[in-house]
């Protein structure tokens, strides 16, 4: 919801943080989606599975058949395939994995803490 909110009211937020949240937070959704999904494997494998996940998504975009730019068209198509393949994305992927890696990392460590 929060990645969407970028993207929808850009306006009300720095530049930079318009410009470049929305990837981020896609990214970091992607990793938490295989945090749930897989959560007895290691935070570094589900960094580096969310990162090629991300990865060969950006990649896919190089790909431009009419069947794919149609499904490309629906608004589930672009959230999930998005449009055309930018190399800052990739940095994007990246940062916002990160910080998730590293939230969930502190998480679980102050989660330690107290039991």
């Amino acid at each position: 919801m929060l990645g969407l909110a970028v993207r929808r009211y850009p306006e009300a937020l720095p530049g930079w943080i318009a410009e470049h949240a929305g990837d981020a937070l896609w990214a970091s959704m992607i990793y938490f989606g295989f945090r749930f999904c897989f959560h007895k494997q290691s935070l570094r494998a589900a960094a580096i599975v969310s990162l090629c996940f991300c990865f060969a998504d950006e990649f896919s975009q190089l790909y431009q058949a009419d069947w794919i730019n149609q499904v490309r068209e629906t608004t589930l198509g672009a959230l999930l395939l998005g449009h055309g393949f930018l190399i800052v994305d990739l940095f994007r992927y990246t940062v916002g994995i990160g910080v998730a890696y590293s939230v969930d990392r502190w998480m679980l460590q102050a989660k330690r803490r107290l039991f």
